[in-house]
């Protein structure tokens, strides 16, 4: 090494900067990914996006046509068998998101990619009418939106979720939904009628009643306060309707727990769930990077306790624990809520039983006709 090497300062790793409206600070590598790269502070990197003068970034939709739309699995800690996910990416931003990796398959980041940009699979109507169709199609309830949110804000105009709700309803298919977006109301008259029926049930997910903490969890969801009264909207109509507490993060949504529980009881939830911080793949550098962000004078020790709960790591993937972790603070966080749920009555009555007994089998679709021009072809989107 000479002199003149020795002169040059070697540059530090960029700080984390937060970018307006949006989750992940990093737009992180994927997995899958060759080549690494990894950012540095060179003088020139402003630490926010209004000083750096950075226009806002922007959402981008995708549309693709899916070869299928019903996914199955046979973990013994979800319960559910079968999912449908109408899109691909969520805009909602929420850092914690365990599907985050997902967008590495397509070859994009984890992180402000999975946010931004969007792949709606527009034939999912239409591929779920086909599998209904099939004679070795085995009814079993669906739950709609448990990867990427079905009503997130694309879904405002391309109406998708609803179509597939359309046809779920046209042959009595049971299903249950979850989402954090007040967009569900819109759906009201068709979610209400399958409730009545037994066939529908959903869950607003709800991490923290502290509208500046959630502005930067969840920067594109609706408010605390909106889900609320999301719930309200959907109990009134008849909707059985639960709060899911995901993720419960400690030290910064952890202490929150009871206060959500009181306010969606009153709101007219019947039904509750939590589920501990999950950190798998790409989420755990994404996580961090959030924290030093937002939170830099906890980060550690909130890292130091979701190792406590993870038998030492950033994450363990063990059916048995990944939900609601291992150890002390675990078995706390077990009693915290199961005392607060008996004391609210929640979970008191038969919440997640849906009757399959009414499925109407589909036809199966008729080959189309060529267009002539007599006989135009109409488009479906």
């Amino acid at each position: 090494m000479t002199d003149y090497d020795r002169d040059i300062p070697e540059f530090p790793i960029a700080p984390p900067a937060p970018r307006k409206g949006r989750g992940a600070v990093t737009n992180v590598q994927g997995r899958y990914e060759v080549d690494q790269r990894e950012a540095v502070d060179d003088g020139w990197i402003a630490p926010s996006e209004e000083e750096s003068g950075r226009p806002a970034l922007r959402t981008q939709l995708f549309e693709e046509r899916a070869k299928s739309i019903l996914t199955h699995n046979q973990s013994p800690d979800i319960p559910f068998s079968v999912s449908l996910n109408p899109y691909r990416g969520c805009e909602h931003g929420c850092i914690y998101c365990f599907a985050r990796p997902t967008h590495s398959y397509l070859g994009l980041s984890p992180g402000l990619d999975f946010e931004s940009r969007i792949y709606a699979k527009v034939n999912a109507p239409e591929l779920l009418a086909r599998e209904m169709a099939k004679k070795s199609y085995v009814p079993e309830p669906i739950a709609l939106g448990v990867n990427t949110d079905a009503w997130q804000p694309v879904e405002r105009d391309l109406k998708l979720t609803r179509r597939v709700i359309q046809v779920l309803s046209e042959h009595n298919q049971a299903f249950a939904a979850i989402t954090k977006n007040s967009l569900i109301e819109r759906d009201i008259d068709l979610l209400a009628p399958m409730a009545a029926k037994g066939l529908m049930m959903a869950a607003i997910t709800i991490t923290t009643l502290d509208v500046d903490i959630a502005r930067t969890l969840e920067p594109r969801a609706a408010t605390p306060a909106r889900r609320l009264r999301t719930i309200r909207a959907l109990s009134e109509a008849g909707i059985p309707v639960g709060v899911s507490i995901a993720p419960v993060i400690p030290f910064v949504t952890e202490q929150d727990m009871e206060r959500v529980l009181e306010a969606c009881a009153e709101a007219g939830a019947t039904s509750a769930s939590y589920i501990v911080l999950r950190l798998p793949w790409e989420v755990a550098p994404l996580f961090k990077g959030w924290l030093e962000a937002h939170f830099p004078d906890r980060a550690e020790r909130v890292m130091n306790r979701v190792r406590d709960m993870r038998g030492g790591k950033d994450y363990d993937a063990s059916f048995s624990t990944r939900m609601k972790g291992e150890g002390l603070w675990a078995d706390l966080l077990k009693q915290r809520f199961a005392n607060a749920v008996r004391r609210l009555g929640l979970n008191a009555r038969n919440h997640g039983i849906l009757d399959m007994s009414h499925f109407k089998r589909a036809e199966s679709p008729k080959p189309r006709t060529p267009a002539t021009p007599d006989t135009p072809q109409l488009s479906l989107f």
